[in-house]
């Protein structure tokens, strides 16, 4: 992760040092009269002086590379909000302990656990514990969770309703229909009331319509890509989705019910397994974790994005 220019820059100044000590050193044992020492003696000096300018090039260039010191560069893939905010949040603090941060893009897709895997990239962070995990047991990657950031609680929003109560019988829902955000959507309706699920659902965090045991408030319900429902809301009493969805689309909908803090679906700072304990690694968690960033989460996205504590 360190940066290897200045690592060779370094080693290039140190080679042509010691290249002007030997040529130095060759020149006072070549003596065999007085004026030959001198004559050898002359003719190091320059070439000693050319050496240390060249040094004194080399060492500078290095400084300019990478500032004062060893600079770490953190290369990440993040998705783009909240994600990507918060991480230029703490920058500034990073930088004051040598640590640079390096966002190679704001857009992660279906490759980026592949990338970290490979080592093109040192973190991500979009992604929750339980989506990681199906990914390392899909795809053998050797990747791990070095710390859960925030909650992007899964909400009921509306454009119709102010409040749950409003909602009336037979109002029509659209939620996601991939796995996981089906669970969660699922959840947050049986949580409030419309819905009864399969106790066995809580074991796998999987669920789909066909887990309801019963309708506790009749209700249709509409199962969608993530991607279709906030183009489609109008057509929904209410509807369920992601917050960096809601938050990327700028909607002003109504929030009815979400998530809480204790969700098991915090987004992580994702790493190689032999990178969890890596100093800068550890940095970037802790400063997204300060209490100082909990309270620009807290502030910047008004309960739409949850800080873990």
């Amino acid at each position: 992760m360190k940066n290897v220019t200045y690592r060779k820059l370094v080693s290039v100044a140190a080679s042509v040092v010691g290249t002007a000590m030997l040529l130095t050193g060759c020149g006072k044992e070549a003596g065999g009269s007085a004026n030959a020492a001198d004559k050898e003696t002359t003719a190091a000096e320059p070439a000693t002086e050319a050496a240390t300018d060249a040094a004194t090039d080399a060492a500078t260039e290095a400084t300019e590379v990478t500032g004062e010191g060893d600079v770490v560069v953190l290369k990440g893939i993040v998705d783009l909000v909240p994600h990507s905010e918060i991480i230029e949040h703490v920058i500034p603090k990073l930088e004051e302990q040598g640590i640079k941060i390096e966002l190679v893009s704001t857009a992660a897709d279906a490759t980026t656990n592949e990338k970290l895997n490979a080592g093109e990239i040192d973190f991500n962070y979009f992604q929750h514990d339980p989506y990681l995990q199906s990914e390392v047991e899909a795809n053998g990657f050797d990747l791990i969770s070095a710390g859960g950031i925030h909650v992007e609680p899964i909400t009921a929003y509306s454009d119709k309703y102010a409040s749950t109560e409003e909602i009336p019988e037979n109002a029509v829902v659209a939620i996601p229909n991939d796995a996981t955000n089906e669970y969660r959507a699922l959840r947050i309706l049986e949580l409030n009331g419309f819905i009864k699920l399969d106790p066995s659902v809580a074991d796998t965090l999987a669920a789909s319509v066909d887990d309801i045991t019963e309708f506790v408030k009749p209700l249709e319900i509409v199962e969608l890509d993530s991607a279709q429902i906030i183009p489609t809301k109008d057509d929904y009493d209410f509807f369920i989705t992601n917050t960096n969805k809601a938050l990327e689309a700028g909607i002003t909908s109504t929030r009815l019910f979400s998530e809480g803090a204790d969700s098991p679906y915090a987004n992580i700072i994702a790493v190689r397994t032999e990178d969890k304990d890596d100093p800068a690694i550890r940095a970037l968690v802790d400063a997204l974790l300060d209490e100082d960033t909990q309270k620009f989460i807290e502030e910047k996205y008004n309960g739409a994005v949850i800080p873990v504590k």
